[in-house]
């Protein structure tokens, strides 16, 4: 899943250049380091890749491995539920029985072999409860605030698989530390695995109109109507993440302790997490001369000389075009920098 706009990662993430084609943790973009890690377990020819119809060639670009008709661009954004009902129904066109490993473009996971080992799990799972839908979770380390929260219940393969209790919203501070007390709750990774069949039934039971037009969609695979099917009928659709439409409402839904490392890249004090910092809590990517300044993130092109002085708890980001200065505590309103730019009609900015 590769549609998002990346709005919080401003102004490095543009409206043409979002994040996920962006190397924000390593020499690899996002979405490189996502098939990067995919290589072992599914061939290129079976890997998708579903994004806005503006990126399909900037992503055909990065990923020249793949088919080019194994990248396809939603004609507008509709939210999770949607692009993971095209894809299995792109999926379900060429195996009925297919298995969909469904992960976002903009995680890090530096743990190749132990991802690898989770989706093997998963797999061998649907093997013995082919009806489950299976998310994994991920061990918080500190009480978040800005993950949801999976709650698990008895488990169903010794400590490796685990019945979802429930799911819960992103908390308030008190709650989180009490999810992190608990030891029963884990973050939603938002990586998913099922067969493409249970998916789509789903989506037939829980949102039905939805999956009628995904229906007619599927009908127009492989033809030469396909373009303008998937233009009438997904603009069609009313917008809903996986997580409201399936997940909350599924009876069987599993969950896989992930044995990996994972960040999810959503705003830029992810930085922090993925880069060394200093003996003050500096992070700087880029070139940056410090004077007295303490837990700033500085982002900048190399030749681009950032200084900051008697600065503390910053976010620096410079691009040929645009500078943000936000204290972290503000990072959330980097959108409506977004927002202002565009209604000032200063749409290349964006």
């Amino acid at each position: 899943m590769a549609g998002g706009s990346g709005t919080r990662f401003w102004p490095a993430s543009r409206h043409q250049r979002p994040k996920q084609l962006l190397p924000l943790a390593g020499p690899r973009t996002m979405i490189q380091a996502t098939c990067d890690r995919l290589q072992s377990l599914v061939a290129a020819e079976r890997t998708h890749v579903i994004t806005a119809r503006h990126l399909v060639q900037a992503i055909a670009n990065q990923l020249p491995q793949l088919p080019p008709e194994n990248i396809v661009g939603e004609p507008c954004r509709r939210d999770t539920a949607p692009c993971v009902g095209l894809a299995a129904a792109i999926v379900a066109a060429d195996d009925p029985e297919g298995v969909m490993l469904v992960c976002p473009a903009d995680h890090v996971i530096h743990d190749h072999d132990a991802f690898a080992k989770a989706a093997h799990l998963g797999q061998d799972t649907l093997e013995n409860h082919p009806d489950a839908i299976i998310t994994f979770g991920i061990r918080p380390t500190y009480p978040a605030e800005s993950f949801g929260y999976i709650e698990s219940g008895e488990a169903v393969r010794e400590s490796e698989v685990l019945n979802v209790q429930q799911f819960r919203e992103k908390p308030d501070a008190e709650t989180a530390q009490s999810y992190v007390r608990a030891g029963t709750f884990y973050w939603n990774s938002g990586i998913f695995m099922w067969r493409a069949a249970t998916i789509l039934e789903a989506l037939g039971k829980h949102e039905p109109i939805m999956h009628d037009h995904l229906q007619t969609i599927a009908a127009s695979i492989g033809t030469r109507s396909f373009a303008s099917t998937l233009e009438n009928e997904f603009k069609s659709i009313e917008g809903k993440s996986i997580d409201y439409a399936v997940m909350e409402r599924h009876e069987r839904v599993l969950v896989i302790p992930a044995p990996f490392d994972w960040d999810d890249v959503g705003s830029w004090q992810a930085v922090s997490r993925l880069h060394p910092t200093d003996d003050v809590g500096n992070v700087a990517v880029g070139t940056h001369v410090n004077i007295d300044s303490r837990g700033c993130i500085v982002h900048g092109d190399p030749d681009h000389v950032i200084v900051t002085i008697d600065t503390e708890d910053l976010i620096v980001v410079q691009t040929g075009d645009a500078t943000l200065v936000a204290p972290k505590r503000s990072e959330e309103r980097v959108r409506e920098a977004v927002a202002e730019l565009k209604r000032r009609g200063l749409t290349e900015r964006i």
